[in-house]
């Protein structure tokens, strides 16, 4: 049976992102919440918050942590990761699922770019209001 793990999700940051550094690489840990409306049978309105904590590495992590702050919105494209540890006050195994971010879009456009993604966008020149036939060489 195949396998497949992606997780996409449009959240806003429920903190400013916390930069970390493990030898030569950046580790990037966002916290975002994901809400969700819906209106019961008998016409209330309902809402549930997802708290989800995403963790980027390398570049993306520098990228993230320089252009989102508490309250961004972003949309994350990633994996699901399961992690464990032995709690050393209890001694009980302790789980956490996250979501490991492999790559991300800007959502608001108050946000500021990334000056290298400005730059590589390609521009299209307008076409003239009207082409003279006779003055094309083929």
């Amino acid at each position: 049976m195949a396998n497949f793990n992606k997780v996409i999700i449009a959240a806003r940051l429920t903190r400013d992102v916390e930069l970390k550094h493990a030898g030569q690489t950046t580790i990037a840990q966002i916290g975002v919440a994901l809400n969700r409306k819906w209106k019961t049978e008998s016409g209330e309105e309902r809402e549930e918050v997802t708290f989800v904590d995403v963790t980027a590495f390398g570049k993306q992590a520098e990228t993230v942590a320089k252009y989102f702050r508490k309250g961004s919105n972003i949309l994350i494209e990633g994996r699901l990761k399961l992690d464990s540890w032995d709690d050393k006050q209890t001694g009980q195994k302790k789980t956490k699922l996250g979501v490991v971010l492999e790559s991300f879009s800007f959502l608001d456009s108050g946000d500021k770019q990334p000056t290298e993604a400005v730059a590589q966008r390609k521009t299209v020149p307008k076409p003239p209001a009207a082409v003279d036939d006779t003055e094309i060489p083929f």
